[in-house]
């Protein structure tokens, strides 16, 4: 896959999981992704992963702004009660996913069924807890793949912090199994100075979500994640 749905290859990436935070969610959605289109022709490629219910509404909300679904199934149209189907999401405006993140695992079999069917310049994050988990999704060659230790995930202290060589060997071992896919970096990420340590490691952006989802003043958050780019 490794396409990149026609957005700027060069700009890091700011991808903000909205989880199901109640500050994230519905209207609050809303607000938050037009908070984020504010910073969208600035030096940071922004993303939001909303829920699949709150889709349509963002992308009506931050028409300019790229939103992603939180997740994704390997489904057609027809008996598959309850699972997310790609054509459907994209109809609604999904421009990318993540998949595989901490909070909803799947089996990697999961996600070589999926790739294949998404459009070529659909964006695909695979979220890796570690190298052996990164390795196996670079094979299958999804566009980014996020390095996100589960027991920084939501945390006050930064995997760039916490343990910067994780950044670095995911990245070695990414650019070693297929050069073409991407790195993000996530866990913890609250700030530029983290954004930043973490593509001087060889990450290309940042994967987080308290950081600003739950901040009291996002339009300051956003303008520090972006402040040493």
């Amino acid at each position: 896959m490794v396409l990149d749905g026609g957005q700027s290859m060069t700009k890091p990436l700011i991808v903000v999981n909205f989880k199901t935070y109640a500050s994230a969610s519905g209207a609050t959605a809303e607000t938050l992704a037009v908070a984020m289109e504010a910073h969208s022709n600035g030096p940071a490629r922004m993303v939001a992963v909303v829920s699949a219910f709150d889709l349509e509404a963002v992308r009506r909300a931050a028409p300019s702004l790229e939103v992603w679904s939180q997740h994704l199934d390997p489904v057609g149209q027809g008996g598959f009660t309850g699972w997310l189907e790609p054509k459907t999401a994209i109809h609604r405006g999904a421009q990318g996913t993540i998949i595989n993140h901490a909070e909803h695992k799947v089996e990697m079999d999961h996600v070589q069924r999926l790739l294949p069917q998404l459009p070529e310049d659909f964006p695909v994050c695979g979220c890796a807890a570690d190298l052996e988990e990164a390795k196996s999704l670079a094979e299958m060659g999804p566009t980014f793949i996020a390095v996100e230790p589960p027991e920084l995930i939501g945390g006050d202290i930064s995997v760039t912090t916490a343990d910067p060589s994780i950044v670095s060997d995911t990245v070695a071992v990414v650019k070693a199994t297929n050069p073409d896919v991407r790195v993000l970096c996530g866990a913890g990420v609250k700030n530029g100075q983290d954004v930043a340590t973490a593509i001087k490691l060889g990450a290309e952006g940042v994967l987080l979500a308290s950081g600003v989802t739950k901040a009291s003043d996002v339009a300051s958050v956003l303008n520090d994640l972006v402040s040493l780019l």
